[in-house]
């Protein structure tokens, strides 16, 4: 069973993955702009802070005994995420909408501190 600072910890985590795999697809396609000089540093920097971050969430995780195992898509607007816990494994539904948003705003928080 997950408690709910687990879950938000989580959850978090589960964001940052999401945010670092969505900056490394758009990182390439970002190499072939013409100003690829003004987004490319600008990008280096947000994927380093998230990395960063990223591995610590994850340390904190694993020192609760919570990994993820894998990510299923559940149909086209649902995806499952396995976890694994201490006492047994625990299946998440989310929100694939849900979750772009809450990764667009997590980006566009980082870009603007």
């Amino acid at each position: 069973m997950i408690k709910p600072e687990q879950r938000q910890l989580l959850h978090k985590y589960l964001l940052m993955e999401l945010a670092i795999k969505s900056l490394q697809i758009d990182y390439f396609k970002v190499e072939h702009f013409k100003m690829k000089v003004v987004f490319l540093p600008l990008m280096d920097t947000l994927l380093k802070d998230l990395r960063l971050e990223y591995f610590d969430l994850k340390r904190q995780l694993a020192q609760q005994k919570i990994r993820v195992i894998g990510w299923t898509n559940a149909d086209e607007y649902f995806s499952d995420v396995q976890i694994a816990t201490a006492g047994n494994d625990v299946v998440l539904r989310y929100a694939n909408q849900a979750l772009k948003t809450q990764v667009e705003k997590l980006l566009i928080s980082r870009i603007l501190k």
